[in-house]
């Protein structure tokens, strides 16, 4: 059973603790709307219910149309025993006929931590009562205004606002909830570590897929796709859209309702786009055309001779356990037998190099924020080895041309824009107040070094890691034209031998990281290094 009341403690204490001192002794009554089914414009037909994840956190329920109300007041019995009533929709023949009814309210009880269950047509009059039991009590709700919770009924607050003296904030619920979900306990890695062992498995499947084409393993029998469809077997992955679509197969089968977001599937030099996967992406065939003489001789004649270019698939997906995400991005190669080129292993080994640091330092007490120069710093060092940036090695140049001043001109940020990683938990952008809070010291004080500012306009995360936190590690490359013309006659690059590596388009790789008492827990099993990436993508392996 799903330990609401844990996180219901958790959440109030929290709560208490953002009050004012006159304000912190006094009941606190919690009322939250859970999701609503939506439709299909036009239609009679339901969209799949995903339940708000601050509802979920406190009731562990996934029926639509639910409300709960919590009743908490230290010093008091409800301190460690706070009332948790929950209010379901009352079962109805149209609800049998149509669709799943939702349970009843003895099965509800059984499978929910909460103090009672009853249907919604009493949650009213318990709303009243709690008003006349606690007179002074603050009444919570999620912020009223914004489209990102579901609409609380002003039917459900009309009598605490007709009391005098009555108080409904929204001003301190969120926050409280952000900070409580940041830490997570046994039972939320557990859900996290099903859904990256899935999406891990999932993203494994496209791999072997491509490298059994490699191999010539992938063939039609007789009167596919003339008589009848391809079975999956016989399935080829020549689209962006196909990869996607086994992917979420695999994670579908293994019992997976939702995605945590929409997958990002992006081939070639569309890898160098980091969100692509709307208006236009996920949509576009593999690149194809003629090999050239030193490329490993392909097997992948999968349309009429014609042999697919050598490029990089980026795949950037994970899907949900039962409200609890997952986030995994792997860079294979297509093409060129299942090998990346010479130009993509060397950068994607560099983005390895960029992850393997930072998860080598990471640990309780740590700025996330010094993680993420590190990751700038080898980034930089890793270009000067190979040439793109200069070095006071390098002819006509010198000191101006340190590791130093390249990190502090700030150029890298034109090859890797985004953040190290991010909070995730029940949202994959997890509980963004908490994790990047308005008002935050540790990155005010001098405490930390900082490097040039356009490394952190992006970045989701900058607190100091705590046990219990769950973070992605994602650094990449990318090689946009948008963004690099911003360094086009930078003295620090060496030009000529930065456009060897544009054809790359881009790489990431993101793991899934528990943060421990003395150090990381690796959560994402599916492997990254290039001798596996390589052999599975070949069909080697």
């Amino acid at each position: 059973m799903y330990q609401a009341t844990k996180h219901v403690l958790s959440v109030c204490e929290h709560l208490c603790a953002l009050l004012p001192e006159s304000e912190r002794t006094k009941p606190q009554v919690l009322l939250l709307a859970g999701g609503v089914v939506e439709y299909r414009n036009d239609t009679d037909r339901e969209l799949a219910l995903r339940q708000e994840s601050n509802f979920h956190y406190l009731t562990g329920c996934d029926i639509a149309s639910s409300y709960v109300c919590i009743a908490y007041q230290p010093g008091t019995s409800l301190d460690q025993h706070p009332s948790v009533e929950l209010f379901i929709p009352e079962q109805s023949l149209a609800d049998m006929m149509w669709s799943v009814p939702p349970p009843s309210i003895a099965a509800a009880q059984e499978t929910h931590d909460v103090t009672s269950v009853e249907n919604l047509n009493a949650l009213l009059a318990a709303i009243e009562k709690h008003v006349k039991a606690f007179p002074t009590a603050l009444f919570h709700v999620l912020p009223r205004s914004s489209p990102l919770f579901p609409t609380l009924s002003e039917e459900y607050l009309a009598p605490i606002l007709a009391h005098e003296g009555g108080a409904v904030t929204d001003f301190y619920l969120l926050p409280a909830l952000h900070r409580a979900r940041l830490i997570k306990d046994e039972h939320e890695i557990s859900l996290i570590r099903k859904a990256c062992d899935i999406s891990s498995r999932a993203h494994e499947t496209v791999m072997r897929v491509l490298g059994a084409a490699v191999k010539g393993g992938i063939v039609p029998a007789a009167g596919a796709g003339v008589d009848r469809p391809l079975l999956p077997s016989e399935w080829l992955i020549q689209k962006e859209a196909e990869a996607e679509a086994i992917f979420v197969a695999s994670t579908r089968r293994e019992g997976a309702v939702h995605q945590a977001y929409l997958p990002i599937v992006a081939a070639s030099t569309r890898a160098s786009t980091l969100h692509y996967c709307c208006n236009g992406g996920n949509d576009k065939e593999f690149a194809w055309g003629p090999i050239g003489a030193h490329d490993h001789q392909n097997n992948n004649s999968l349309s009429s001779g014609r042999q697919l270019k050598p490029q990089v698939l980026l795949i950037d997906a994970g899907c949900e356990w039962t409200c609890y995400a997952s986030d995994i991005t792997r860079t294979m190669p297509v093409g060129n037998g299942g090998k990346f080129t010479p130009e993509a292993k060397a950068i994607y080994e560099l983005v390895l190099e960029m992850q393997k640091a930072c998860m080598d330092i990471l640990k309780p007490g740590l700025h996330w924020d010094a993680a993420h120069l590190l990751s700038h710093r080898v980034l930089v060092r890793g270009f000067q080895r190979l040439g793109i940036f200069k070095s006071p090695n390098s002819p006509n140049s010198g000191s101006w041309a340190s590791e130093e001043a390249i990190l502090a001109s700030g150029q890298s940020t034109a090859f890797y824009p985004h953040g190290l990683g991010h909070s995730l938990g029940m949202d994959v952008h997890d509980v963004p107040s908490a994790s990047k809070p308005a008002v935050n010291p540790s990155i005010n004080n001098n405490a930390v070094e900082l490097g040039h500012s356009s490394f952190y306009q992006y970045l989701r995360l900058r607190v100091k890691l705590e046990p219990g936190m769950v973070v992605t590690v994602e650094p990449g490359i990318y090689f946009s034209p948008h963004l690099l013309a911003s360094i086009r006659e930078s003295a620090l690059i060496d030009h000529e031998v930065l456009k060897r590596y544009e054809s790359v388009g881009g790489v990431r790789i993101e793991d899934v990281v528990h943060i421990t008492a003395d150090g990381m827990e690796n959560l994402t099993k599916v492997k990254s290094d290039v001798e596996w990436i390589e052999g599975v993508c070949s069909g080697a392996l």
